[in-house]
């Protein structure tokens, strides 16, 4: 079950080492908009996938952090958030793990979903084919040969 929240509503999100980042919401309209960022499309053919979600995920941050709590300067003074200060705190892994983690896969959750088959009814096997011996009829009695004997 898919649960919607209406709310459009910014929300702090925690990244952990006392950075909150404030964010608008994930929309279809702001993962469009990443995908369309010149630093994504100008990615050459054949860019790892760890690349391509480094980039992604910092065009997504620039759209989205509207204010951030926790950062600052080599003094230790805040500072205001900016395209290439999000780009600086991205470069930092564990906070870019915990932005793509609690921010961005959600979206790609959603994504994913839509684009694979639907979930097993019962476990992981659920959905396997049978490995029944094909000799045998569906109620259990051998089944009439093709070739007589």
């Amino acid at each position: 079950m898919i649960r919607l929240d209406l709310s459009r509503e910014p929300r702090w999100l925690d990244l952990g080492y006392g950075v909150r980042l404030r964010v608008g919401p994930l929309t279809t309209a702001l993962m469009a908009a990443a995908r369309s960022d010149p630093t994504v499309t100008s990615l050459p053919e054949g860019a790892s996938n760890e690349t391509i979600a480094v980039v992604m995920a910092k065009a997504l941050a620039r759209l989205v952090v509207e204010d951030w709590e926790g950062v600052g300067d080599a003094d230790g003074n805040p500072v205001p958030v900016t395209p290439e200060g999000i780009d600086a705190l991205l470069d930092i892994l564990p906070l870019f793990e915990a932005f793509q983690l609690r921010y961005v896969s959600k979206g790609l959750l959603l994504e994913a979903e839509k684009n694979g088959s639907a979930p097993l009814p019962n476990g992981i096997s659920a959905g396997a084919s049978s490995i029944a011996d094909p000799a045998m009829s569906a109620q259990g009695a051998p089944a009439a040969s093709a070739h007589p004997s």
